[in-house]
Parts: structure tokens; sequence; C-alpha cells
């Protein structure tokens, strides 16, 4: 299937490695130009040299997202270094599990309004475009209470319903917003590739919530989060896309 993203510009916060990092390849891969961000200089500059590789155009930044002016500086950048918006994918979290105060105020600023302030930047700009999209990721930890904190399932939640209510919001002016909701999701370097090795019964216990047996690849999630973003699914706005192997119980009506 051709998903329409040759030629196309989109801005993925956070790719510098994980899903963020696979959802921006498989953008490259496609023909799209590609903007990423993260706060480990030498991951972005290896991940932008990877996506040029690909005969796309690449730019990377060094921020914190939760810094309002450094984000909304980076999305007006990547459209003045790729040559316009078409794609917005909001993919940070702050990874906050502890159950304290600390833990609910980086959840907000950099899960929340990271998303939030990134959506506001980019509307001017996609409103530009023949094909906009936003793609917000979230987290089953927002369908279902878990071992996480509530900060973060918090959020997590939250995230879905600013995605649906924003989508209601802009459907006439035809920019598409959808979420993307992982289950435990596994790479190198990633937060359960720590936790197997500092946590080995709390990584056995998660294992074993899923009937599949495995955790999600960031390849598994990225295609997911690639398609919402294309022409392809022109007509998908407003859903909540889960893909956990069947991990949560729930259902979705």
């Amino acid at each position: 299937m051709d998903l329409g993203l040759k030629g196309l510009n989109a801005v993925v916060t956070g790719g510098s490695k994980g899903i963020g990092r696979h959802v921006a390849e498989i953008f490259a891969q496609e023909g799209a130009n590609v903007a990423i961000c993260a706060r480990n200089a030498k991951e972005v500059a290896t991940a932008v040299a990877s996506l040029q590789a690909k005969d796309v155009r690449a730019y990377g930044a060094t921020i914190d997202v939760a810094d309002k002016a450094a984000l909304e500086g980076f999305v007006s950048d990547s459209a003045k270094a790729l040559g316009g918006l078409d794609i917005l994918v909001a993919n940070v979290s702050a990874l906050a599990v502890e159950d304290n105060e600390e833990a609910w105020r980086r959840a907000f600023e950099t899960d929340m309004m990271h998303t939030v302030r990134a959506a506001n930047a980019a509307l001017p700009l996609l409103e530009k475009s023949k094909s906009p999209a936003i793609v917000i990721v979230s987290s089953v930890s927002g369908r279902e209470v878990d071992f996480t904190g509530p900060a973060y399932g918090a959020f997590k939640a939250a995230l879905v319903h600013y995605a649906q209510s924003l989508a209601h919001k802009l459907a006439p002016k035809m920019i598409r917003v959808n979420a993307v909701s992982p289950g435990n999701t596994y790479f190198e370097g990633g937060v359960w590739h720590k936790i197997e090795r500092e946590l080995p019964d709390l990584f056995k216990e998660a294992l074993a919530l899923n009937p599949t047996g495995r955790m999600a690849t960031p390849q598994e999630i990225a295609r997911g989060v690639v398609f919402l973003a294309s022409p392809a699914s022109s007509f998908t706005t407003g859903t909540n896309l889960v893909i956990d192997g069947a991990l949560t119980r729930g259902v979705q009506l």
C-alpha cells in the first residue's frame, strides 16, 4: 500500500530512540522529510544522519520539550528546515511513575503540556497543508489502572481525551487528530530493558500479563502511528488505536 507520504513534512518529538525513532525512520523510508528533537545531542545527530541517508531532508534539535519557548522554536525551525509542516507526532513522556507530587508536575509539563503546546504551535502551519494530521502517543495505562503511578495513567488518559476533543474541533479544517495507545514496549536502552536488569521480578510480572508472552517492539507501534498520520488513513480522525497484544481487557466502545 502506498501511504501517500512522499514529499510530506513530519515533526516527531522524542525521535532519537524507541518508538519515536522508528516512527521517524518509517516516515523517511516512505519518502517524507522528518524533523526530530530530544535531549541528548549525540543521539539526535546519529538519528538525523540515519534519516538523511534515506535521501530525505532531516532536521534535529536538542531541547527539553517541557520548555515552552524551546518547543515552539523547534516546531517553527522544523517547518523552515523542511519546507512546511504536514504531520505532527507528539511522542515524549516523562515516564513519571512515582507516587508523589513531583511525578504529577513532570507528567503535566512533559506528557500533557508538551503535547498541547506542540499542537498549538503546529496548527497555523498544518492549516496550510493538503494532508494535515496530528498523532498523539498515549498508553494503555490511560485505559485501565495498572502498576504504573497515578500521574502517568491520569495524563495518558487525558491525552486520549484531548486528541478526540481536538479532532472534533479541527474536523471542519480537515486536520485529522488521532491517538495511539501502546502496551509495554521493549527495546535496548528503554525503560523495560532497564527494569529487566534492575527489577527482574517486576519485569516477569509485567511480561506474564500479556497473553502473547512478549512485549511489543518499537517498530510494531511505529507502523500504527505512521499509518494514522498518512493520507492512506484520510477518513480516520478522533480514534484511539490500541496496540498492546491483547494486554488490556477493557472493551473500547
